[in-house]
């Protein structure tokens, strides 16, 4: 899967340098332009900046929603793989003791939209969301189940 138009996301972050620790080695994202305060990161081929704030610790949630039995931290963003490479970055997390918030899980399983997911939080307090869906034309579908 690749993206034709790439997002472009920036968040704060408390402690700079620890935060790209977690970017770089975890993620194995690469850096790009940065200064003293942020720092452009190749995240799966979007761009995500790092800026450095003192004014509070990352996103932070703001609440919960249900989603297949689990309670999905809000705000969160991620990114969408191909099956091969979700499999390939869990199993890169696991060697490296890495934490989940939701542990990797298939959500839907047999419905429309199947996917692999995880969530994970960087050193700043910002959620993550890993995925993969078993079928990428179902990324956008319009089936009109209920997803509780």
């Amino acid at each position: 899967m690749t993206a034709s138009n790439p997002f472009h996301l920036a968040i704060p972050v408390s402690d700079l340098d620890v935060t790209l620790v977690f970017y770089e080695e975890h993620l194995g994202c690469s850096r790009g332009r940065e200064s003293h305060d942020w720092v452009d990161l190749n995240f799966f081929g979007h761009q995500l900046v790092l800026h450095r704030t003192d004014e509070r610790k990352g996103a932070g949630a703001k609440g919960a929603n249900p989603v297949d039995g689990e309670q999905v931290p809000v705000p969160h963003f991620g990114v969408v793989l191909e099956w091969q490479a979700f499999e390939a970055l869990i199993e890169r997390l696991v060697d490296q003791d890495c934490e989940f918030l939701i542990e990797p899980r298939t959500r839907f399983k047999g419905r429309a939209g199947e996917q692999k997911t995880c969530f994970l939080m960087d050193p700043s307090e910002n959620y993550l969301e890993f995925k993969s869906f078993r079928d990428p034309d179902a990324l956008f579908s319009t089936d009109t189940q209920t997803y509780v």
